[in-house]
Protein backbone atom coordinates (compact mmCIF):
# COMPACT_ATOMS: atom_id res chain seq x y z
CA UNK A 1 0.00 0.00 0.00
CA UNK A 2 1.68 3.31 -1.26
CA UNK A 3 0.27 6.48 0.11
CA UNK A 4 0.30 10.20 -0.89
CA UNK A 5 0.86 12.62 1.71
CA UNK A 6 0.50 16.15 0.05
CA UNK A 7 1.59 19.20 2.55
CA UNK A 8 4.01 17.21 3.15
CA UNK A 9 6.85 19.61 4.44
CA UNK A 10 3.69 21.47 6.83
CA UNK A 11 3.09 21.66 10.62
CA UNK A 12 0.70 18.26 10.36
CA UNK A 13 1.99 16.81 7.23
CA UNK A 14 5.59 16.40 8.31
CA UNK A 15 4.00 14.38 11.30
CA UNK A 16 1.71 12.45 9.41
CA UNK A 17 4.96 11.48 6.55
CA UNK A 18 6.89 10.25 10.31
CA UNK A 19 4.68 7.80 11.60
CA UNK A 20 3.36 6.47 8.34
CA UNK A 21 6.97 6.22 7.88
CA UNK A 22 7.33 4.30 11.43
CA UNK A 23 4.60 1.89 10.59
CA UNK A 24 6.82 0.97 7.49
CA UNK A 25 4.29 1.89 5.21
CA UNK A 26 5.65 2.80 1.47
CA UNK A 27 5.29 6.72 1.63
CA UNK A 28 5.23 8.84 -1.24
CA UNK A 29 5.31 13.26 -0.36
CA UNK A 30 3.98 15.96 -2.93
CA UNK A 31 6.18 18.80 -2.22
CA UNK A 32 6.82 22.57 -4.19
CA UNK A 33 10.58 22.23 -3.17
CA UNK A 34 12.28 18.94 -3.36
CA UNK A 35 15.52 19.52 -2.14
CA UNK A 36 14.30 21.11 0.90
CA UNK A 37 12.26 19.02 2.06
CA UNK A 38 13.86 17.57 4.82
CA UNK A 39 12.02 14.53 5.00
CA UNK A 40 12.98 11.08 6.28
CA UNK A 41 15.47 9.01 3.32
CA UNK A 42 12.45 6.19 2.88
CA UNK A 43 10.05 8.48 1.18
CA UNK A 44 9.63 8.98 -2.23
CA UNK A 45 9.81 12.76 -2.78
CA UNK A 46 7.99 14.31 -5.85
CA UNK A 47 7.88 18.22 -6.70
CA UNK A 48 4.10 18.86 -7.31
CA UNK A 49 1.73 21.70 -6.59
CA UNK A 50 -2.28 21.52 -5.30
CA UNK A 51 -2.73 24.66 -6.82
CA UNK A 52 -1.74 23.08 -10.24
CA UNK A 53 -3.60 19.79 -10.16
CA UNK A 54 -1.96 18.53 -13.71
CA UNK A 55 1.47 18.26 -11.83
CA UNK A 56 -0.59 15.90 -9.42
CA UNK A 57 -2.12 13.25 -11.40
CA UNK A 58 1.86 11.47 -12.19
CA UNK A 59 2.35 11.30 -8.38
CA UNK A 60 -1.47 9.61 -8.15
CA UNK A 61 -0.15 6.46 -9.62
CA UNK A 62 0.02 3.13 -8.03
CA UNK A 63 -1.08 5.10 -5.19
CA UNK A 64 -3.97 3.00 -2.43
CA UNK A 65 -4.73 6.25 -0.16
CA UNK A 66 -4.11 9.83 -0.08
CA UNK A 67 -3.49 12.68 2.63
CA UNK A 68 -5.38 15.96 1.24
CA UNK A 69 -3.64 19.05 2.36
CA UNK A 70 -6.97 21.41 1.73
CA UNK A 71 -6.79 23.57 -1.35
CA UNK A 72 -10.52 24.51 -1.81
CA UNK A 73 -9.60 26.02 -5.60
CA UNK A 74 -8.30 22.89 -6.72
CA UNK A 75 -10.09 20.45 -4.98
CA UNK A 76 -12.46 18.84 -7.04
CA UNK A 77 -10.01 18.12 -10.07
CA UNK A 78 -7.61 16.36 -7.26
CA UNK A 79 -10.25 14.41 -5.97
CA UNK A 80 -11.58 13.59 -9.49
CA UNK A 81 -7.82 12.45 -11.07
CA UNK A 82 -7.76 10.72 -7.25
CA UNK A 83 -10.55 8.69 -8.06
CA UNK A 84 -9.28 8.12 -11.45
CA UNK A 85 -6.45 6.68 -10.71
CA UNK A 86 -7.61 4.13 -8.36
CA UNK A 87 -7.23 5.88 -4.88
CA UNK A 88 -9.58 4.23 -2.20
CA UNK A 89 -9.51 6.14 0.46
CA UNK A 90 -8.66 9.91 0.77
CA UNK A 91 -8.03 11.62 4.61
CA UNK A 92 -8.98 15.23 4.49
CA UNK A 93 -6.94 17.34 6.77
CA UNK A 94 -10.58 19.84 7.48
CA UNK A 95 -11.13 21.82 10.49
CA UNK A 96 -14.19 22.19 13.03
CA UNK A 97 -14.78 25.31 11.53
CA UNK A 98 -16.66 23.65 9.24
CA UNK A 99 -19.58 22.60 11.77
CA UNK A 100 -20.36 26.64 11.54
CA UNK A 101 -22.91 26.83 9.14
CA UNK A 102 -23.45 31.15 9.13
CA UNK A 103 -22.11 31.75 6.09
CA UNK A 104 -19.70 34.77 7.66
CA UNK A 105 -16.60 31.97 8.65
CA UNK A 106 -14.21 32.15 5.76
CA UNK A 107 -12.02 28.97 7.72
CA UNK A 108 -15.39 26.48 6.85
CA UNK A 109 -16.37 28.12 3.88
CA UNK A 110 -12.81 27.18 2.84
CA UNK A 111 -12.60 23.55 4.41
CA UNK A 112 -16.21 22.66 3.30
CA UNK A 113 -15.79 23.21 0.04
CA UNK A 114 -12.85 20.63 0.06
CA UNK A 115 -14.77 18.15 1.92
CA UNK A 116 -17.77 18.57 -0.45
CA UNK A 117 -15.65 18.16 -3.69
CA UNK A 118 -14.13 14.54 -1.95
CA UNK A 119 -17.45 13.68 -0.78
CA UNK A 120 -19.17 14.11 -5.11
CA UNK A 121 -15.46 12.13 -5.83
CA UNK A 122 -17.17 8.43 -4.98
CA UNK A 123 -14.07 7.42 -3.07
CA UNK A 124 -13.93 6.48 0.60
CA UNK A 125 -13.35 9.62 2.95
CA UNK A 126 -12.29 10.20 6.38
CA UNK A 127 -12.19 13.71 7.84
CA UNK A 128 -10.01 15.37 10.17
CA UNK A 129 -11.61 18.21 11.83
CA UNK A 130 -8.91 19.86 14.00
CA UNK A 131 -9.98 22.76 16.60
CA UNK A 132 -7.92 25.53 17.36
CA UNK A 133 -4.03 24.62 16.42
CA UNK A 134 -1.73 25.23 19.56
CA UNK A 135 0.79 26.33 16.90
CA UNK A 136 -1.54 29.57 16.03
CA UNK A 137 0.28 30.84 19.13
CA UNK A 138 3.52 31.22 17.40
CA UNK A 139 1.97 33.77 14.60
CA UNK A 140 -0.10 35.59 17.78
CA UNK A 141 2.86 35.33 19.97
CA UNK A 142 6.12 34.05 18.33
CA UNK A 143 7.36 37.59 17.40
CA UNK A 144 6.89 39.27 20.73
CA UNK A 145 7.99 36.98 22.95
CA UNK A 146 11.34 36.51 21.01
CA UNK A 147 11.47 40.43 20.80
CA UNK A 148 10.30 41.79 24.11
CA UNK A 149 9.85 39.06 26.25
CA UNK A 150 6.52 39.84 26.51
CA UNK A 151 2.59 38.70 24.71
CA UNK A 152 -0.14 41.40 24.76
CA UNK A 153 -4.04 40.37 23.54
CA UNK A 154 -7.32 40.48 24.81
CA UNK A 155 -9.44 38.24 26.24
CA UNK A 156 -6.77 37.24 28.67
CA UNK A 157 -9.64 34.83 30.84
CA UNK A 158 -10.96 33.02 27.56
CA UNK A 159 -9.88 29.54 27.49
CA UNK A 160 -9.13 27.39 24.08
CA UNK A 161 -9.10 23.59 23.96
CA UNK A 162 -5.59 24.12 21.98
CA UNK A 163 -4.48 20.90 19.26
CA UNK A 164 -1.57 19.66 19.24
CA UNK A 165 -0.24 19.28 15.81
CA UNK A 166 0.98 15.63 16.15
CA UNK A 167 -2.11 14.63 17.75
CA UNK A 168 -3.94 15.79 14.71
CA UNK A 169 -1.32 13.77 12.53
CA UNK A 170 -2.11 10.83 14.39
CA UNK A 171 -5.77 10.86 13.87
CA UNK A 172 -5.03 11.24 10.32
CA UNK A 173 -2.35 8.14 10.57
CA UNK A 174 -4.66 6.13 11.73
CA UNK A 175 -7.37 6.68 9.77
CA UNK A 176 -4.59 5.95 6.52
CA UNK A 177 -3.16 2.34 7.88
CA UNK A 178 -6.56 1.36 10.07
CA UNK A 179 -10.39 -0.14 8.64
CA UNK A 180 -13.05 1.68 10.22
CA UNK A 181 -12.37 4.79 9.46
CA UNK A 182 -14.24 5.48 6.05
CA UNK A 183 -16.90 7.55 6.48
CA UNK A 184 -16.12 9.44 9.75
CA UNK A 185 -15.79 12.96 10.35
CA UNK A 186 -13.32 13.68 13.79
CA UNK A 187 -13.24 16.53 15.82
CA UNK A 188 -9.86 17.29 17.54
CA UNK A 189 -9.15 18.86 20.26
CA UNK A 190 -6.24 19.37 23.13
CA UNK A 191 -7.38 17.05 26.52
CA UNK A 192 -8.27 20.23 28.72
CA UNK A 193 -9.42 23.85 28.20
CA UNK A 194 -6.66 26.68 29.03
CA UNK A 195 -6.48 30.57 28.80
CA UNK A 196 -4.43 32.47 26.92
CA UNK A 197 -3.18 33.78 29.98
CA UNK A 198 -2.35 30.39 31.37
CA UNK A 199 -1.08 28.91 28.03
CA UNK A 200 1.78 31.67 28.21
CA UNK A 201 2.71 31.03 31.71
CA UNK A 202 2.80 27.47 30.22
CA UNK A 203 5.57 28.84 27.41
CA UNK A 204 7.67 30.57 29.95
CA UNK A 205 7.73 27.54 32.29
CA UNK A 206 9.13 25.65 28.81
CA UNK A 207 11.42 28.83 28.40
CA UNK A 208 12.56 28.98 32.08
CA UNK A 209 11.64 32.10 32.66
CA UNK A 210 8.42 34.20 33.18
CA UNK A 211 6.68 35.96 30.54
CA UNK A 212 3.99 38.90 31.28
CA UNK A 213 0.84 38.75 30.15
CA UNK A 214 -0.39 42.46 29.21
CA UNK A 215 -3.89 42.50 28.86
CA UNK A 216 -5.43 44.98 25.64
CA UNK A 217 -9.05 45.75 24.24
CA UNK A 218 -10.32 44.44 21.48
CA UNK A 219 -10.07 47.80 19.63
CA UNK A 220 -6.22 47.76 20.30
CA UNK A 221 -5.50 43.89 19.14
CA UNK A 222 -7.99 44.54 16.14
CA UNK A 223 -4.99 47.42 14.59
CA UNK A 224 -2.37 45.30 16.16
CA UNK A 225 -3.62 42.04 14.57
CA UNK A 226 -4.41 43.85 11.13
CA UNK A 227 -0.88 44.57 10.01
CA UNK A 228 -0.51 40.86 9.22
CA UNK A 229 -3.87 39.53 9.22
CA UNK A 230 -6.86 40.09 6.72
CA UNK A 231 -9.97 41.69 8.29
CA UNK A 232 -12.29 38.93 8.13
CA UNK A 233 -9.84 36.71 9.95
CA UNK A 234 -9.11 39.21 12.51
CA UNK A 235 -12.50 39.52 13.46
CA UNK A 236 -12.83 35.64 13.55
CA UNK A 237 -10.17 36.03 15.83
CA UNK A 238 -11.97 37.89 17.92
CA UNK A 239 -14.90 37.29 18.25
CA UNK A 240 -13.86 33.11 19.28
CA UNK A 241 -12.09 34.44 22.13
CA UNK A 242 -15.51 36.68 22.71
CA UNK A 243 -17.94 33.95 22.82
CA UNK A 244 -14.82 31.47 24.78
CA UNK A 245 -15.55 34.34 27.70
CA UNK A 246 -19.36 33.50 27.96
CA UNK A 247 -19.09 29.92 26.31
CA UNK A 248 -15.95 28.30 27.49
CA UNK A 249 -15.20 25.44 24.70
CA UNK A 250 -14.99 21.59 25.96
CA UNK A 251 -12.18 19.05 25.21
CA UNK A 252 -13.84 16.25 23.39
CA UNK A 253 -11.73 12.85 23.88
CA UNK A 254 -11.31 11.97 19.91
CA UNK A 255 -7.65 11.68 20.06
CA UNK A 256 -7.40 9.12 22.91
CA UNK A 257 -10.85 7.45 21.45
CA UNK A 258 -8.71 6.94 17.67
CA UNK A 259 -5.52 6.80 18.94
CA UNK A 260 -5.42 5.30 22.00
CA UNK A 261 -3.44 7.37 24.28
CA UNK A 262 -4.36 10.75 25.25
CA UNK A 263 -3.84 13.90 23.70
CA UNK A 264 -0.91 15.69 24.49
CA UNK A 265 -1.56 18.59 26.73
CA UNK A 266 -0.12 22.59 25.87
CA UNK A 267 2.57 22.25 27.86
CA UNK A 268 3.75 19.32 26.28
CA UNK A 269 3.28 21.58 23.02
CA UNK A 270 5.31 24.45 24.61
CA UNK A 271 8.06 22.37 25.63
CA UNK A 272 8.49 20.83 21.76
CA UNK A 273 8.49 24.41 20.53
CA UNK A 274 10.22 25.91 23.14
CA UNK A 275 13.33 26.97 20.38
CA UNK A 276 10.46 28.64 17.97
CA UNK A 277 10.12 31.34 20.73
CA UNK A 278 14.24 31.86 20.89
CA UNK A 279 15.37 34.48 18.96
CA UNK A 280 15.71 34.28 15.87
CA UNK A 281 17.69 36.38 12.97
CA UNK A 282 14.54 37.37 11.16
CA UNK A 283 13.37 39.01 14.54
CA UNK A 284 16.66 40.61 14.81
CA UNK A 285 16.44 41.87 10.81
CA UNK A 286 13.09 42.92 11.33
CA UNK A 287 13.80 45.28 14.45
Amino acid sequence: MTVLVTGATGSVGRHVVAQLVDAGVPVRALTRNPEAAGLPPQVEVLAGDLTRPESVREALRGVEKLYLFPVPETAAEVAAAAAEAGVRHIVVLSSSSVLDESGDNHSGEHHRTVEKAVEASGVDWTFVRGDEYATNVLWKWGHSIRTEGVVRAPYGNAPRVLVHEKDIAAVAAAALLEDGHAGRAYVLTGPEAITQADQVEAIGAALGRTIPFEEITPDQAREQMGRFMPAPVVEMVLGYLADAVENPPVPVDTVERVTGRPALTFAQWAVDHAGDFAPQEQDRSAA
